[in-house]
């Protein structure tokens, strides 16, 4: 049962602090999912990650429901997708109930720019996390030269994100496919029989 209150919470807590969308929730999701509560590393989290960007749909739901049901099956995954959609729905309600009568006040307006730049911040620190990853896996030039034409695809081409993801996905797997045929290839040229 403490297991369901765990979900619970780190996705309530996700759903309450996710200020900014889909986005800004990533690095609350890894501090709960990958800090917090140790249900699965930071490689796990970045390859759920890439997965869930190239699916339909707001990620941070995504990313509650496979994450729920990894670590308690059906339940898990909905409890942790109502905890995360939940309470965005009953502030969503209430606030724009009210948010026509007090969105003028200086400090209404005060509260929405300061937050932004902590979603900023929040989202430099995991794109580092991942180019250190990416730099230990594949070195500073190749992840470089990938991060640049990336950038151009999406900046200037318009490129659609989850686009380039699949298309990333498919290469990664044909190239293992390759480099493992190879491999068989190699092996068979050396048996004796």
């Amino acid at each position: 049962m403490k297991i369901h209150w765990d979900i619970f919470m780190a996705f309530f807590r996700v759903g309450m602090l996710g200020y900014g969308g889909g986005p800004a929730s990533i690095p609350l999701i890894q501090k709960e999912v990958v800090g917090k509560y140790k249900w699965m590393s930071d490689e796990e989290f970045g390859d759920i990650l890439a997965m869930g960007n190239t699916l339909p749909g707001p990620i941070a739901t995504k990313l509650a429901g496979y994450i729920g049901y990894r670590v308690r099956g059906l339940w898990g995954m909905i409890n942790a997708v109502l905890a995360t959609t939940v309470p965005t729905i009953i502030l969503m309600i209430v606030l724009l109930r009210s948010l026509s009568s007090i969105k003028d006040f200086d400090w209404v307006q005060g509260m929405t720019a300061a937050v932004i730049p902590v979603v900023g911040v929040m989202l430099a620190v995991l794109t580092w996390q991942f180019i250190d990853k990416a730099v230990g896996g594949m070195g500073w030039l190749q992840t470089g030269i990938m991060s640049i034409f990336i950038f151009i695809l999406l900046q200037f081409m318009n490129v659609h994100p989850g686009i380039v993801i699949a298309a990333l996905l498919i290469i990664a797997l044909l190239k293992k496919d390759t480099s493992k045929k190879e491999k068989d290839t190699g092996s068979k040229e050396g048996d004796p029989s």
